[in-house]
């Protein structure tokens, strides 16, 4: 199978890819579940973008770069803050119903943020940019999306004449082939979305297995910032499958984080108190949860008032209900969950990774924009502004990219594949170790016991891959551990604490030796 462009991921980023790039090229969408299933489809907050009065590039592009804790690339954020209100106005060209107040986009505030800059749809932000984009591409003869197809590995090729590696596709499992199929491309973009999935409690979707990530690393592209994960400091509690977030727009309208005493402690973390950023916010409830024993703080809604809570928060409303919750007469209670990936395969400013023919956009990708910590609602943004430049780029340089056949594909798969019961054991071990050891708050101890750990199970994992047929659980299993390998060794070699990474053992942030980030490669 051949297409011009191979999209692995159906996210904002990998279908607006798409889009944009079926304009030029036939384009094969592989996604591993049905296509609305992404990060995107959960997003609450919405898009932060510069539409006010009162607002400016020059207050947003200081807020990213105050979060970022002193790692943001200063020229990709740039590009993000006047890139931004177009493509929000390409969406919505595109079929997107942003809330409104009149005329004029309704504009939410969130943490982080000096001023109200957040286009959103109530809080299904997501779902509704997920619903626009999706009914475009089923209408465009360019696009084909393989639905429940699992990429395995990136196909390379080394060219005769240079010698230099090229990612000429991806190797791809169907659900009705024994055998994986290889998808041949002149150019790969990979917006596989993040690693939630690597720890215990996470707001991300089952999808969510550090895949692009993974395959990219195992491809020889380089890898940027894994240290740097974000926790969504207010999930729901108790979580059930896949934590149900409380979006920090809740917070930006007033609601206030409280001790189960009925204290508020923020003030005590942070000038902006229950509004700081959320490495702060979500640092801060695990100190008090750790000190009081307490196994959750309380969100208390109180000071918003009911009919804004129905207008402007109705899909919360909704499942806190169906949880027996009732929002408007009392606190939720929250705790922290893993939930975005600062770092991921490192880009320049299209897009392009450091392996010929290989793109990454939207969460997978490292751009330089969100640095530490992304500020709030900047995700969804730089995932539409980057995809659009990196099918620019691929557009330009289609005529001249060659279509190449593929280095032959090392595996035996011969034997039979394990029992199920060790995938899962495994896998749930991974998910409490990188929980335990590898989370909100670090040590270097921790981090030595989790990576001895880690490099056992991966051991086993690579024997388990090479001999047995490959199936989606061992596939995810192996990129949920290349990931978590990743995650330690970037945080092992930053030597201080900066942004979402906090070490005991380095309280302080030093800018002398690691105002850098951090890179690793296969």
């Amino acid at each position: 199978m051949t297409a011009d462009v191979v999209v692995v991921g159906t996210g904002i980023a990998g279908i607006f890819f798409a889009l944009n790039m079926a304009r030029h090229a036939t384009v094969i969408v592989v996604t591993k579940k049905e296509r609305p299933e992404s990060s995107t489809n959960y997003a609450q907050g919405g898009i932060a973008a510069v539409f006010g009065n009162d607002d400016s590039f020059g207050l947003h592009r200081e807020d990213t770069l105050l979060a970022g804790a002193g790692l943001c690339h200063a020229d990709a954020v740039d590009v993000l803050v006047h890139e931004g209100p177009p493509r929000v106005r390409e969406l919505i060209e595109l079929g997107v119903r942003f809330s409104r107040e009149g005329e004029k986009l309704s504009l939410g505030r969130e943490g982080g943020h000096s001023r109200r800059r957040i286009v959103r749809a109530d809080d299904l932000t997501g779902r509704e940019v997920e619903r626009a984009l999706l009914e475009a591409a089923a209408a465009d003869p360019n696009i084909v999306i393989l639905e429940n197809h699992t990429a395995v590995d990136l196909l390379t090729t080394t060219e005769t004449s240079s010698g230099e590696r090229r990612c000429s596709g991806v190797l791809v499992l169907s659900p009705d082939a024994d055998t994986p199929l290889s998808v041949r491309a002149r150019a790969v973009m990979l917006a596989t979305g993040g690693c939630g999935q690597v720890y215990r409690h996470t707001t991300n979707p089952g999808i969510a297995t550090g895949d692009g990530v993974a395959m990219a690393f195992r491809a020889g592209a380089r890898i940027a910032n894994m240290e740097f994960i974000q926790f969504h400091p207010t999930a729901l509690y108790p979580a059930r499958e896949r934590s149900f977030l409380i979006s920090e727009a809740v917070r930006g309208e007033g609601a206030v984080l409280l001790r189960q005493d009925g204290t508020s402690f923020m003030e005590e973390y942070h000038p902006l108190a229950s509004l700081a950023p959320r490495d702060v916010v979500a640092r801060a409830i695990d100190r008090e949860m750790k000190r009081t024993g307490d196994p959750f703080v309380y969100l208390d809604c109180s000071r918003i008032s009911a009919s804004e809570i129905r207008a402007r928060f109705p899909n919360i409303l909704r499942e806190t209900a169906g949880r027996g919750i009732d929002m408007l007469r009392e606190p939720l209670s929250v705790v922290p969950a893993a939930h975005y990936l600062c770092g991921g395969v490192l880009t320049d400013m299209r897009g392009h990774s450091s392996l010929a023919g290989l793109y990454a956009a939207g969460e997978t990708a490292c751009t330089g924009v969100h640095g530490a910590n992304r500020l709030a609602s900047n995700s969804l943004l730089e995932a539409l502004v980057f995809a659009r430049r990196a099918a620019e780029d691929v557009a330009a340089l289609l005529p001249s990219l060659p279509l190449l056949e593929p280095d032959p594909v090392k595996r035996s798969h011969a034997g039979e594949a394990p029992e199920g019961v060790l995938l899962i054991h495994d896998r749930d071990e991974i998910r409490s170790l990188m929980w335990d050891l590898v989370g909100i708050v670090r040590s270097d101890e921790r981090l030595r016991i989790a990576e001895a750990r880690v490099r056992q199970l991966a051991a086993r994992n690579e024997e388990f891959w090479f001999r047995a047929a490959p199936g989606p659980e061992i596939v995810e299993l192996r990129n949920l551990i290349q990931t978590a390998v990743l995650i330690i060794r970037s945080a092992m070699s930053r030597k201080e604490s900066r942004g979402l990474h906090f070490n005991i053992d380095y309280p302080w942030r030093d800018n002398e030796r690691h105002l850098a980030p951090t890179i690793l490669r296969s």
